[in-house]
């Protein structure tokens, strides 16, 4: 399937203000999963200088700095991707099942190590885990679906165009939230299992065609052998090609599409479109 995004952002100032530095990440992925066929990314006020690094899980982010002060800031990205990954399950792991809690061997253990973290989870996020992996008799991948089932089926999703994601508790609690709350609520019940897990930012087919596009988040898991792999608790399914993936991290600021700040007394408005077309037969 070959997917064509058109996204840009628009903030307007009140008054006048000057712009600190910028990161972005807009720009979908290169990998065996998903091919970028182009991309273009368009900023006004142009920037005084530009500059491209991977940080910190691969992302192609993209660092912009202003030198004059301006009413408004525009961001348009353009690219055009190909998902090739039909089948979610395409891995061979170990003969050995994945038990609860999971381990890693090193030298991965200690490389996947902020993804397990788990001092700052609440209580009842822990005894939620511990009942689904209860129920999954302890296997790993059995786990892995009961969750993503769970959250989709019980919980009501919302559109929150705007805001930072919640605790997993307060979304927990809430038994709701838009798509964010609900992988940061799945990433959470993981690394209480001991599986490494992050937040994932990117564009989900079944909003192409649609005026109302919005972008989506969901979760990646790591399995020994087999990688990152997605599963996307909006919508109950393990990800495959319905899904283009833009940024990934431990926590929802990592992988944030735009982020900085501005000086200046004025007040900011921020307006948004989304303008996505799937071609399920690429030539």
């Amino acid at each position: 399937m070959r997917i064509t995004l058109d996204h840009w952002t628009t903030y307007r100032y009140s008054s006048a203000v000057t712009l600190d530095p910028h990161t972005i990440r807009l720009q979908p992925r290169m990998s065996g999963t998903q091919w970028l066929l182009a991309f273009n990314l368009e900023i006004l006020p142009k920037p005084a200088g530009t500059a491209e690094c991977l940080d910190q899980d691969g992302n192609l982010a993209h660092y912009a700095w202003f030198a004059a002060p301006t009413n408004q800031l525009s961001i348009r990205m353009r690219s055009t991707v190909r998902l090739v990954r039909e089948n979610p399950f395409d891995f061979l792991l170990s003969k050995e099942p994945l038990i609860l809690p999971l381990w890693y061997k090193e030298p991965l253990s200690s490389s996947l190590f902020a993804y397990r973290l788990t001092n700052q989870i609440d209580s009842t996020v822990k005894d939620f885990a511990l009942k689904i992996a209860a129920g999954a008799k302890g296997d790993a991948l059995a786990f892995l679906t009961a969750l993503n089932q769970e959250l989709h089926t019980t919980c009501q999703q919302l559109t929150r165009p705007e805001g930072p994601a919640w605790r997993s508790d307060e979304t927990l609690r809430r038994r709701e939230g838009a798509c964010r709350d609900l992988a940061v609520l799945f990433c959470d019940a993981c690394r209480v299992m001991g599986i490494a897990a992050r937040f994932v930012s990117g564009y989900e087919c079944a909003s192409a065609g649609r005026s109302d596009s919005y972008m989506h988040a969901w979760a990646e898991v790591y399995l020994p052998n087999a990688g990152w792999r997605g599963y996307d608790p909006s919508r109950g399914l393990a990800v495959s090609n319905a899904h283009v993936a833009v940024a990934a991290g431990f926590d929802f600021e990592l992988a944030a599409p735009i982020s900085g700040s501005f000086t200046g007394t004025g007040g900011s408005n921020i307006t948004a479109t989304i303008v996505m077309n799937a071609d399920p037969d690429p030539t």
